[in-house]
């Protein structure tokens, strides 16, 4: 990628659970600048560059939890992988959903990816680390 960081999106309500994707992402073997996000309907903001989000830059990869207040990640999901200008950003659904129903709804929808979100920092760590040696170092990107 020429040199520049990695972009990537984290919609993530829970504060804590987003301090440590972040310190992971620092961590990690890719140089990634992370932009985070608390809400379904301002990742659509960011994503559609509206409002305070006019200068975002376009992700590499959304990192979405589906767990959200107000609309689901099922639903940005869905609004995302619907929509042609956004579409071909890859989504990793990073939940601590491990329910089949979820899984099975989340490919139904498009998402590229299911990580089930660990609940220690090590294992959260490893999971993203994983996530970055695979969409950064070993895929191809749509630029």
């Amino acid at each position: 990628m020429s040199g520049k960081p990695y972009q990537v999106l984290l919609v993530e309500d829970d504060q804590g659970d987003a301090g440590l994707v972040r310190i992971a992402m620092r961590r990690g073997r890719h140089d990634c600048m992370l932009h985070h996000v608390k809400n379904g309907m301002e990742a659509l903001a960011f994503l559609r560059r509206i409002g305070p989000h006019r200068e975002a830059p376009r992700p590499g990869l959304i990192l979405l939890d589906l767990n959200l207040p107000g609309r689901s990640g099922h639903e940005i999901l869905d609004e995302i992988k619907t929509d042609p200008t956004l579409r071909a950003i890859p989504v990793v659904v990073l939940s601590t959903s491990e329910a089949e129903r979820d899984v099975l709804r989340a490919y139904q929808l498009g998402a590229n990816s299911f990580v089930t979100k660990p609940m220690d920092v090590e294992a959260i760590t490893t999971a993203v680390h994983g996530i970055q040696d695979y969409w950064f170092g070993l895929v191809q990107l749509p630029r």
